[in-house]
């Protein structure tokens, strides 16, 4: 696929943001993704377009996963044992919302990670090792 000169704009620029990101600012960023991507999900699912709800729901659970797997369940203790299992239960319900199609669902997970993004904006990025 082809990108216009303003979708390549932005992807180097992305590049760029994760490239000088520190790792708190890249879980921000995965965050915000992530949520991004719920929020196009329901836009393709109230349009109708099944095949873009899919490709969006399939990029959330994605970037979920990569948000499971940044995790040091070694280091991190409870917080990090919490985090993977409310990782884990939305991935599940994200799958549960591509099969059924369902805007509550997905509200409810982009809940779940607004709360997750609230708690991780308000840690200092000096004192998130």
């Amino acid at each position: 696929m082809r990108r216009s000169g303003p979708q390549q704009y932005q992807q180097i620029g992305v590049q760029g943001s994760v490239v000088d990101a520190s790792p708190h600012r890249l879980i921000q960023m995965l965050l915000e993704g992530a949520l991004d991507r719920i929020s196009k999900a329901k836009g393709s699912l109230t349009r109708g377009d099944v095949p873009e709800k899919c490709r969006y729901i399939g990029l959330a659970i994605g970037i979920v996963d990569g948000l499971a797997g940044s995790l040091n369940l070694e280091v991190g203790g409870d917080i990090a044992t919490n985090l993977a299992a409310l990782y884990e239960y939305i991935a599940r319900r994200l799958l549960q919302a591509n099969l059924e199609s369902s805007i509550p669902i997905l509200d409810e997970v982009s809940g779940l990670l607004a709360q997750v993004k609230e708690g991780w904006d308000a840690i200092s990025p000096r004192t998130s090792g």
